[in-house]
Parts: C-alpha cells; sequence; structure tokens
C-alpha cells in the first residue's frame, strides 16, 4: 500500500473568472487540468449542486509531489456563503507579495513581514514575504474546530496523521502526514461510529483511469476524500493544455447573461 498524504483543498467559486485571476496572476500558481461536466459527480464532491460544473487543479507543482487547489464551479452558482471553519491558507512566497503589489490586489500586513489577502469569494490567504522552502510555497492550512482533542484524536489516531506541534494554550495543533500505510478506512470508521459521506466507491473517468473513493467527515463536518494512489497518479498528471481548456470554457460561458435573460439572479450556495 502506499503512504498517505495531503493532496489538495477544494474551494467553491462563484466568479470563475476573477478567481483565476487571483490563483494565476496574483499567487502565481500554475493550471494543472481543467474537466468540464455536464451532471453531478458520482462521489457527492459537488456538494448538493447537479448539474453542469467544472474543475480546475492550480498549483505550484504537478500534483505527484505537490499540494495544490481545487476550484470548482456550478455554472448555476453566483456565490458561497462562507462559514467559520476555514482560516486560511498561508504560502511563503515574496513572489505573490509582489504580484498583488504590483496588480494592486489588496494586501494588509498582520505580521512583520506576512500578509492576509482575500480569494474572490472571501478564501484568507496569509503570504509570507519569503523564498519558499524545498517542498513549494504551501505552508499549511488552518482550520477552526470545535474541540481539539476530539479533531486530534479523528485525524492522528484514526486517519494517521503525525502531531507535529500542539499548543494547549492557544488550544491549536499543526499535523501532518509521515511515512503511514493506507489501512481500510471505511472498516475502521465503521468500527469506531464515524461518519461516512461516500462509501468506497469507482469512479471512472472517460479516456483516464478508474479511481477507488472514499469520503469521511470530521466531527466539525470537514470532507476528507481519500483515492487509490496508483490510479489518482495516472489521473492527475498535468495537462499541458490545461490553461487554455480553462480560458476557452469561460469564453463559452454564458451563465450570467442567460440568468439575466431570464430575469433572475444566479443561486447562492
Amino acid at each position: 500500500m502506499a503512504t498517505r498524504r495531503a493532496l489538495h483543498f477544494v474551494f467553491k467559486v462563484g466568479n470563475r473568472f476573477q478567481t483565476t485571476c487571483f490563483y494565476r496572476d496574483v499567487l502565481g500558481m500554475k493550471i494543472l487540468r481543467h474537466e468540464e461536466f455536464e451532471e453531478g459527480c458520482r462521489a457527492a464532491c459537488n456538494g448538493p449542486y447537479d448539474g453542469k460544473w467544472s474543475k480546475t487543479m492550480v498549483g505550484f507543482g504537478p500534483e505527484d509531489d505537490h499540494f495544490v487547489a481545487e476550484l470548482t464551479y456550478n455554472y448555476g452558482i453566483g456565490n458561497y456563503k462562507l462559514g467559520n471553519d476555514f482560516v486560511g491558507i498561508t504560502l511563503a512566497s515574496s513572489q505573490a507579495v509582489s504580484n498583488a503589489r504590483k496588480l494592486e490586489w489588496p494586501l494588509s500586513e498582520v505580521a512583520e513581514g506576512v500578509f492576509e489577502t482575500k480569494a474572490p469569494g472571501g478564501y484568507k490567504f496569509y503570504l509570507q514575504s519569503r523564498s519558499p522552502p524545498q517542498s513549494g510555497p504551501v505552508l499549511k492550512v488552518t482550520l477552526a474546530v470545535s474541540d481539539l482533542q476530539k479533531s486530534l484524536n479523528y485525524w492522528s489516531n484514526l486517519l494517521g496523521m503525525k502531531i507535529y506541534e500542539k499548543d494547549e494554550k492557544k488550544q491549536r495543533a499543526l499535523l501532518g502526514y509521515a511515512d503511514n500505510q493506507l489501512s481500510d478506512l471505511e472498516d475502521l470508521m465503521k468500527r469506531e461510529n464515524q461518519k461516512i459521506l461516500t462509501p468506497l466507491v469507482s469512479l471512472d473517468t472517460p479516456g483516464k483511469a478508474t479511481v477507488q473513493v472514499i469520503i469521511l467527515a470530521d466531527p466539525d463536518g470537514h470532507e476528507i476524500c481519500f483515492v487509490g494512489d496508483e490510479a489518482f497518479r495516472e489521473l492527475s498528471k498535468m495537462d499541458p493544455e490545461g490553461s487554455k481548456l480553462l480560458d476557452d470554457a469561460m469564453a463559452k460561458d454564458k451563465s450570467d447573461e442567460w440568468f439575466a435573460a431570464q430575469n433572475k439572479p444566479k443561486a447562492s450556495g
């Protein structure tokens, strides 16, 4: 069995054009691959929204060895309400800080050399004005939890993450994957009476690999998707045409005009 690692974080976006500008021009990420879908995902990773949607993977390098972001766009959804669970993603990139200033993207210094900015839709990013480490600019994803000990038990004892830092006084911890082996998660979660959003399922992608997927939820409802390693590596290969495919899809997207002609706004998610 292959070792576990964090693959990507999913953002649902309402304005694909503005969002693309942020990730590509401000943060400096590359479009790794782009796919258009005519119907909802069988793994329920697209939430409760059916119909036409797209998935765009963006990052500082290939998914094979970089943590990346997945941008999910539903043609009929204009915006999403933010909760209080996502705190932000921290990046080490003096280039991103420089890009933001050049493009006059709003920045606010929250600590010496650390700047807060927001992607379209309100998701926060913390940019450290320094060179990125060898592993890449993405340093961490910060989530708010309601019970730290319960969350640590879930993410560490059940999902196998290593606790690198823990501060009882400030009620926060830093976790990541070390060299743990992938176990039978579905059976484990059933034994522990944990929530399984999507039981183990095989997903077919036309012309590509069939990948096994299981989607779980932690005590606060954060969704975690585990995928089979070998098939996912084939599925997630970087597409040199990804950026063009995204640009072409955005140019053909007339959903704003269609909803305006129907005299009704896009839905809120």
